[in-house]
């Protein structure tokens, strides 16, 4: 018997939670240090006026010092902010205190801070529960990263741990592609096939 392909996905998150749970503090500290650096070193993040990140919860690459250095590199930042299960939109944050908790208990800006419109946006900093260098990404089943990325149209980075990096990504139809894969060993481009 076959397995669907929303099975095949529910599977590998299952492992890579798991595995995830494995990885070592100081691995996930120095491994998010270099990711970090590399986004910094990007070509597009200097060019950029206006950056879409999403803030790290505790499973996964910790951005918070990254969007403070943004903010303090005069760029103007984009924070995911849930709407409603798989809707979600991006709001403008002037400093990390605009982050407070929010659906789920990740860090969210607060309901005062303004939209950003996608068509404005040159680089979006995409999370993921595991990806591979093809650009394939898999999330974590909510469906708000490729609703959101459907129409967009800026560069698309995702940022992942090379140990939870997953040759094969099982995709559908509606899965986005990203342009970037940065990992703790580099940064990969890739000609969006999606």
């Amino acid at each position: 018997m076959t397995r669907n392909v929303s099975d095949e996905k529910k599977a590998l998150r299952n492992s890579i939670r798991a595995k995830v749970a494995q990885l070592p503090a100081d691995y996930c500290q120095k491994a998010d240090a270099a990711i970090r650096a590399y986004v910094l070193s990007l070509l597009e993040y200097q060019q950029a006026r206006r950056i879409f990140c999403y803030a790290g919860t505790a499973s996964e690459i910790q951005t918070l010092p990254l969007i403070g250095q943004m903010l303090s590199d005069g760029k103007e930042v984009g924070v995911p902010y849930c709407i409603s299960l798989g809707n979600m939109e991006v709001r403008q944050i002037r400093s990390l205190s605009d982050l407070k908790p929010g659906r789920y208990g990740i860090l969210a800006p607060g309901d005062d801070c303004p939209v950003m419109a996608a068509d404005t946006i040159d680089l979006g900093l995409i999370p993921c529960c595991t990806c591979n260098k093809k650009g394939q990404r898999l999330g974590f089943g909510g469906g708000f990263y490729d609703i959101y990325l459907h129409d967009s149209h800026f560069t698309r980075a995702i940022l992942c741990r090379e140990q939870i990096m997953t040759e094969v990504i099982p995709m559908e139809g509606h899965d986005e592609w990203m342009d970037i894969v940065i990992s703790e060993t580099g940064i990969v481009r890739i000609s969006r096939q999606g």
